[in-house]
């Protein structure tokens, strides 16, 4: 369970790593008429840019390392009890390999918010 708690806060790190897309739909969607004047609009330079992207492309990184860690770990961990438990009693087999699965859901997790970070760029 510690690894399940240290993973979701370590996911959420890198989510926020990479910042909020509320404060930008929000923006977006505002009618043209409340829009401030064109000259208050910030416009990042190519610096800036570089520095955005580049921690979008490591909290990809660290949400992608750290979901397959955590996943790697969850599954050799419940992989060899579930092996242990059916060596005896075989009709546990299949339940156990539901926890399995669900641990493999952490990997395919982490994937999906890395996808969400990237498409952000």
């Amino acid at each position: 369970m510690k690894a399940l708690g240290f993973f979701v806060v370590l996911v959420l790190l890198g989510v926020l790593a990479g910042g909020s897309r509320a404060g930008e739909t929000a923006a977006e969607t505002q009618p043209a008429a409340e829009a401030p004047p064109a000259a208050e609009t910030v416009v990042l330079t190519g610096e800036q840019m570089v520095q955005k992207t580049a921690a979008l492309a490591a909290s990809v990184a660290f949400v992608m390392a750290v979901s397959i860690v955590g996943a790697a770990y969850a599954v050799g961990r419940i992989g060899s009890a579930a092996l242990g438990a059916a060596a005896e009693k075989p009709e546990l087999l299949a339940r156990s390999l539901a926890f399995v699965g669900l641990a493999e859901g952490l990997a395919l997790t982490g994937f999906v918010i890395a996808i969400l970070l990237w498409i952000k760029m």
